[in-house]
């Protein structure tokens, strides 16, 4: 199976950590974002994989050249000329993804104890182009689904902002879903991205797409799962690595 991880953002939340470093390498619990992300997405079966670059690129060039790519087949999307976003980062590496199989996304500041497998299956059992990993915590921006767990649209509701190719919708009858930044699309998707620009947001793409294509939600509140996408989540994380490795070790 094949995976793509996010990592060539500019990790601007987590300066001044990220002034030297890419974001994919700040460590947590002795290892770097992106050697937690490897690991795991080869243990649950995704033994090709391919991450972008932008921001010290360089630097994650060496990193995995010094781990022999963990022993894996990984590739690079070379974004250093421009930083493409996350919807134009998959575009770029549609390449990659060329055996008519689903594949995952995964940014490199999520670490969580998802069942990355069974989310696989899910999207395969299902007519879904893309599959979201969701949840239901608080947050500002929500994710809109309906009693079938389709995409409809996106809310803020600090401002009360509605997105949705299907307005007017009444937002109340929809189910609130946090997004986990973990997602299974079907090649199938690059057709409808072809008249996209280079750069773009793949949750814009998700939204204005939800009327042409069908983009289900995969719902698990009981996944542990953390952003490490701000100084102050750094000692979270470290607190959730040791809480999943407790519950592995226990018999």
């Amino acid at each position: 199976m094949k995976a793509m991880i996010f990592a060539a953002g500019l990790g601007t939340r987590l300066k001044p950590i990220t002034d030297t470093i890419p974001k994919a390498l700040v460590p947590v619990g002795g290892k770097t974002l992106l050697e937690h992300v490897i690991t795991k997405l080869a243990e649950e079966g995704f033994e090709e994989q391919i991450i972008n670059v932008h921001h010290h690129a360089d630097k994650i060039l060496d990193f995995l050249k010094e781990k022999k790519n963990f022993g894996l087949h990984i590739e690079i999307s070379d974004e250093r000329d421009m930083l493409l976003d996350t919807g134009g980062g998959i575009k770029k590496a549609a390449h990659f993804f060329d055996d008519e199989q689903p594949f995952l996304i995964h940014n490199v500041d999520i670490l969580s104890n998802a069942n990355l497998r069974a989310l696989y299956d899910s999207h395969k059992n299902s007519d879904n182009i893309a599959t979201l990993l969701v949840k239901e915590r608080e947050t500002s921006r929500y994710l809109l689904f309906d009693d079938n767990d389709r995409l409809k649209g996106w809310i803020n509701t600090q401002t009360g902002e509605v997105k949705s190719p299907f307005l007017p919708i009444d937002v109340e009858k929809l189910r609130r879903r946090a997004f986990s930044g973990i997602h299974i699309l079907s090649p199938k998707i690059f057709h409808y991205m072809e008249t996209y620009p280079v750069k773009f947001p793949i949750m814009d793409f998700y939204i204005g797409s939800a009327d042409k294509i069908k983009i289900g939600g995969v719902l698990n509140n009981d996944v542990k799962l953390i952003d490490v996408g701000k100084l102050d989540s750094l000692q979270k994380a470290e607190e959730l690595l040791a809480e999943l490795q407790t519950s592995t070790d226990r018999p």
